[in-house]
């Protein structure tokens, strides 16, 4: 009756169940179908997410408008109940505290961005916000497509995460962290989880491992801002806003190749390159576990996924996972996009802010041989407000080569300080707001030319 527990060894996976390779098998391939392999459409290829969200904006895409603005009117009311009331029942529960009880700035936002809406929605107020140019393009083209990609990437992401998948491709990649990017081989895990879950999953882990002493400043810095890289869901949204689904691997294969020069470079310029080798203040640098040298890498990382899916909860738990996944996006992303997209796309259109801080772009892009380069040159900075700010401004230009390259630089400067951004500002990391724009430009110099060779290639 009192057995011990059954622990595989350090040499090998003998000890796990058949059960324990389906758990990690079956969910983890489900997962993969769904986000990275592509299907065949009437207009091209896509892959499964995007179809599916295509299907239900075909759907009811007349009532998503409305359905949004519902939802960034809860995100306004629940966190005013948090802060006004400070329930119980949202204080002891993790997932409902970080979503409702919110810093006095983001909260602004929210009430900007639901207010936004409500304007939108209704038409009512200066034109300037509601016309079809800033907060209806927003309400009515750019929101119904994350309302359906969050609602079914947000539900299936647990597939990715919470299986081995993660654990097993992480542990294979420990070997080339430390020479190629100065890492430790578990920030892999961080990165992963930002390209296949998002950019504030990556963080959050991050900078829960700083202040427990697995990273040094410099390496929390490093893996904060280099590869945090916005989430395969937020990658098709902006593919599919810019009508370009069927290019989606040549798309991704960019943002690789890309991200990867980057991450090759970043850690070592200025200013990541000068973050102190130090650990954070209140704990002490703990030194990263070897490999067992009687293990092999596969089978030591096989045994890490098993490990892992051993451990994964419930079919219930995973849905219940999905479901907090869906309300993270629809109540606190929603209502942060609608406003500072908004604000944005008021300074674009109704101020020559953003086309005189393009301007250095434009001979770049004429060089580089971008078709319609003044009308693109807006678009590389603009991506420091908000990542689908550039997609939102370059979507009118005819040009598919010219859409994929915004579209693509867009998700690897990373930055964005409607999300990002605030997060790393909010956060122990050692990271300041000059940093973040020092950080935002290098990144779009380093990749532009790598982007627009693989666009020419392509197009």
């Amino acid at each position: 009756m009192n057995q011990p527990p059954n622990r595989p060894g350090q040499d090998g996976t003998s000890s796990f169940t058949s059960n324990d390779f389906l758990k990690f098998l079956i969910p983890s391939l489900i997962g993969l179908m769904f986000f990275i392999v592509p299907i065949p459409t009437d207009d091209g290829f896509t892959i499964p997410v995007a179809f599916l969200s295509n299907q239900l904006i075909d759907l009811i895409g007349g009532v998503v408008p409305t359905l949004a603005v519902i939802m960034m009117g809860i995100s306004v009311l629940g966190s005013l109940w948090t802060y006004m009331a400070k329930p119980a029942f949202v204080l002891e529960r993790p997932h409902f505290n970080s979503l409702l009880n919110i810093t006095p700035f983001w909260f602004g936002m929210r009430v900007v961005g639901f207010i936004a809406g409500v304007m939108t929605l209704l038409v009512i107020g200066p034109a300037m916000i509601t016309s079809e140019y800033t907060g209806g393009l927003l309400l009515y083209d750019l929101i119904p497509i994350l309302f359906a990609t969050f609602l079914f990437a947000g539900m299936l992401l647990p597939l990715l995460l919470n299986f081995g998948l993660l654990e097993f491709v992480g542990t294979m990649l420990i070997k080339v962290m430390r020479p190629l990017f100065k890492l430790p081989g578990r920030a892999s895990l961080d990165s992963l989880a930002s390209w296949v879950g998002d950019a504030t999953i990556g963080i959050l882990l991050t900078t829960k491992q700083y202040e427990n002493g697995y990273y040094t400043k410099r390496e929390a810095a490093v893996i904060a801002t280099t590869f945090s890289v916005v989430s395969i869901t937020f990658t098709i949204v902006i593919l599919s806003y810019m009508e370009l689904d069927a290019y989606f691997l040549q798309y991704y294969g960019a943002i690789i190749i890309s991200g990867i020069v980057a991450a090759l470079i970043m850690p070592r310029i200025y200013p990541l390159s000068k973050k102190a080798d130090t650990p954070y203040e209140e704990t002490e640098l703990k030194p990263e576990e070897p490999v067992p040298a009687n293990v092999s890498m596969p089978k030591w990382a096989l045994r890490q996924a098993l490990l892992k899916s051993r451990s994964s909860k419930s079919f219930i738990a995973t849905l219940k996972d999905g479901f907090q996944n869906v309300l993270d996006m629809w109540l606190g992303i929603l209502p942060i996009v609608m406003a500072v997209g908004t604000i944005a796309l008021v300074i674009a259109e109704y101020t020559p802010l953003f086309t005189i801080l393009g301007k250095p772009f434009e001979p770049i892009l004429m060089l580089l041989q971008v078709p319609e380069a003044e009308a693109a040159a807006q678009t590389m900075v603009v991506g420091f407000a908000d990542m689908f700010l550039p997609a939102v401004l370059g979507s009118g230009i005819e040009s598919e080569m010219t859409r994929f390259i915004i579209a693509t630089v867009s998700v690897t400067q990373l930055i964005f300080m409607s999300e990002v951004g605030g997060l790393l500002l909010g956060s122990k990391l050692p990271i300041s707001f000059v940093d973040l724009v020092l950080i935002f430009l290098l990144r779009t110099f380093i990749t532009l030319p790598i982007i627009v060779g693989i666009a020419h290639l392509v197009f």
